[in-house]
């Protein structure tokens, strides 16, 4: 009878606990800012100059839209900037010194089926200016990698792409194609590219964050590019650019999950909506949690007010964007894209 008294104030003690902490995360609530004004799926925010960039977009029959919008704070109002110079989706976003690097992603074949073929493109875009100049391409064309920067250098990392010495073309859900561990990295003051070590996962549509000069891989897709064929996973990696190694496994998301927004404040990588698919469901997220990679653990944070995946997310200041995206899983039969401008403000 002791032992059973005891057991139960323990218990009574952890759901107390849990409840003060549950408590103290929804102290943070969501607001709703301008929409954005061309509502898409596959949507890529970055941050520059104090205002938001939102670029990408994919069209039904997989045609990338190759917007640009410029998302100013003070006055909750969107610009329509210049398009990119080649629409494509599924690419690699990073900022640098004010400007904005896009790398790689898939485009449509010119003739035949539709399908994912990819690229390696590599451009620069000024905000200032609203102007493109192109850099020099990748060495492994592929898409839905993740790009971060690292003492004036751009990690592109991860990915998919097509077999080696395979006669295939395209990325599609139906022929052989593999998710990529590929590294390799940019030097904007001499325009050229050198290839580091590979990531041990193997994978794609997952989130990057830096912190303290590491990069941190989190999530995405393993063994294909689309979630028909691909399985989520939880992986949480960590790779040092000065030693060019990866580290040990970290503490893994509490939610597999691919196509993610993401965003990086205060040494902390937050991670928000996203899909999955099974035999049982076809799933779009709410959920947003955050890893600390000081003490190797993660957040719930309160879930966004609407779920989604392929959305554009970024900081500004203190506050979480949350762009867009499409609030069904892929081949559903139906798409909605959300034109919804979300934001959740931290401490």
């Amino acid at each position: 009878m002791v032992a059973s008294i005891s057991w139960l104030r323990f218990c009574l003690a952890v759901l107390l606990a849990s409840s003060f902490i549950v408590s103290a995360a929804y102290a943070q609530k969501w607001g709703r800012l301008a929409p954005i004004p061309e509502p898409a799926e596959e949507v890529y925010g970055v941050a520059a100059g104090g205002k938001l960039y939102v670029f990408g977009g994919l069209a039904p029959g997989w045609t990338p839209m190759g917007m640009v919008y410029e998302y100013d704070p003070d006055a909750d109002t969107w610009t329509k900037k210049k398009n990119m110079p080649r629409p494509s989706h599924h690419v690699a976003f990073a900022e640098l010194n004010g400007k904005i690097y896009v790398m790689g992603g898939f485009v449509k074949p010119e003739k035949g089926p539709t399908a994912w073929v990819p690229i390696d493109n590599a451009w620069e875009y000024d905000p200032q200016k609203d102007t493109w100049k192109a850099l020099a391409p990748l060495p492994t064309k592929r898409g839905s990698p993740n790009a971060a920067v690292v003492g004036g250098k751009i990690y592109v990392i991860g990915g998919a792409g097509i077999h080696p010495g395979s006669k295939e073309t395209a990325v599609h859900p139906a022929r052989p194609h593999r998710a990529l561990g590929t590294n390799e990295v940019y030097d904007p003051k001499t325009n050229t590219w050198e290839n580091r070590q590979s990531m041990p996962t193997a994978r794609n549509h997952a989130a990057v964050g830096v912190v303290n000069n590491k990069i941190y891989i989190i999530g995405g897709r393993i063994g294909a590019a689309l979630i028909t064929r691909a399985s989520n996973t939880d992986i949480v990696e960590e790779y040092d650019p000065a030693t060019d190694q990866w580290g040990a496994l970290k503490a893994p998301m509490p939610t597999p999950r691919s196509a993610v927004a993401w965003g990086t404040y205060r040494g902390k990588i937050y991670v928000a909506g996203g899909e999955a698919q099974d035999s049982r469901m076809l799933a779009a997220f709410r959920a947003v949690e955050a890893f600390d990679p000081a003490t190797n653990t993660w957040t719930i944070l309160p879930s966004m007010q609407f779920p989604r995946h392929g959305l554009a997310g970024a900081f500004i200041g203190n506050r979480l964007h949350l762009v867009s995206g499409d609030a069904q899983s892929a081949v559903s039969g139906t798409e909605t894209h959300v034109e919804y401008h979300d934001v959740l403000e931290l401490p």
